[in-house]
């Protein structure tokens, strides 16, 4: 019963996507880097919240994490995905999907190292009321 609420949940936001966008609710990681919500429902002690993140060229999300587990599609552009050992864990052009692990333990950074803007849409399943995403440092890398 509780993963058919949780499909229904996931149903129900991925239909909001033909309903008009809401203001727009982010910390941009880098100059021009926007985002704004799509639909957000809690079920449970889930919250499921879809946005749309562009992230124009040269710029990047900055280092972070998240509580919870973050499902993305890049429907435009290449996103480069690295984690906090410095190295690339995905290059994603559009048409691709990814999935971001939860926890302190998997900071991580998006940039867009193309010449046209990324746009993604991510789902993310958080825990009740927990933040979009947790600011980290840069782990040492030599780049933001």
């Amino acid at each position: 019963m509780r993963n058919l609420s949780r499909l229904g949940a996931i149903g129900a936001v991925l239909l909001a996507l033909s309903f008009p966008a809401g203001a727009a609710r982010a910390t941009p990681g880098g100059p021009g880097v926007t985002a704004k919500t799509i639909a957000r429902t809690t079920v449970g002690d889930r919250d499921y919240i879809l946005r749309e993140i562009t992230v124009p060229p040269g710029q990047g999300t900055g280092w972070h994490y998240h509580d919870g587990t973050l499902y993305g599609h890049v429907r435009q552009g290449t996103l480069s995905h690295f984690d906090a050992t410095c190295a690339s864990d995905g290059v994603y052009p559009a048409g691709s999907s990814l999935r971001e692990p939860s926890g302190a333990d998997h900071v991580h950074i998006g940039q867009n190292r193309g010449s046209t803007d990324i746009v993604l849409e991510v789902l993310y399943v958080l825990p009740h009321g927990a933040p979009l995403s947790q600011d980290a440092p840069n782990p040492g890398c030599d780049f933001e």
